[in-house]
């Protein structure tokens, strides 16, 4: 009798499947994370899973929403205040995912299949959008909340990528397909949309010009600023 036919399976739905993928990111890492292994935690085949997910781009949407959900709301009820205060809790909860879930924090830097011209890259543009639109609330013209969210997101992911390194996060590129189990799926397989993320399509171009030098020019010239300030205190 296969494992998908036995009363003692739990009852397969597609948050139990992210929840056991987020689980085993959280143990293993992506290099752990496969259908196979799926299947095998759940107690099913593989092939079982695609019921409820559709290969690795929609496995990885789900993945990044789980991660992401408590900072979505954290920005939504924190986007009325002062905008240096909205930047400083946002700032302190996605650190919180990235010390929760160390493994699995990279996931969030990697390219969103419907957004692969971010920059920089960010797989939930909802948080995207929402970091926009709050800004803009404020007074942020266009240009000011994409450069505001440019150095912001550079400094944060940058900060907090090295941080998860020495908690054990291990990078390789995003691009590697995952075991999918002997199914025939595509990679771009999520079929995902920019819908519901109004302010990145609107700003998309502005957020797909790439200021790597520049802004790293400007980060290193107030890095010494403030070293030279400290030395000559």
């Amino acid at each position: 009798m296969k494992k998908s036919d036995t009363t003692t399976s739990p009852k397969l739905t597609r948050e139990a499947i992210i929840a056991t993928a987020l689980a085993t990111l959280d143990e293993s890492g992506p290099q752990g994370l496969s259908m196979r292994t799926l299947g095998l935690r759940l107690g099913v085949e593989a092939m079982a899973l695609y019921r409820y997910v559709h290969g690795k781009e929609d496995l990885l949407e789900g993945v990044v929403s789980a991660l992401m959900a408590d900072l979505t709301t954290t920005m939504e009820r924190e986007a009325g205040q002062h905008w240096q205060a909205f930047l400083q809790n946002v700032a302190h909860a996605v650190r919180d995912v990235a010390i929760a879930h160390p493994k699995a924090f990279p996931l969030i830097a990697t390219r969103h299949p419907a957004a692969p011209w971010l920059r920089p890259p960010l797989r939930s543009v909802t948080v995207v959008d929402t970091f926009l639109r709050a800004l803009i609330a404020q007074g942020f013209t266009d240009v000011q909340a994409v450069g505001a969210y440019r150095t912001f997101s550079s400094f944060l992911l940058g900060q907090l990528l090295l941080e998860t390194t020495v908690r054990g996060a291990q990078f390789g590129p995003d691009d590697v397909p995952l075991d999918e189990g002997n199914a025939s799926i595509p990679n771009a397989d999520g079929q995902e949309t920019l819908d519901d993320a109004p302010e990145v399509r609107r700003l998309r171009d502005l957020l797909s010009e790439d200021h790597s030098e520049e802004e790293f020019e400007i980060a290193l010239e107030l890095l010494l600023d403030r070293l030279d300030r400290e030395l000559t205190q």
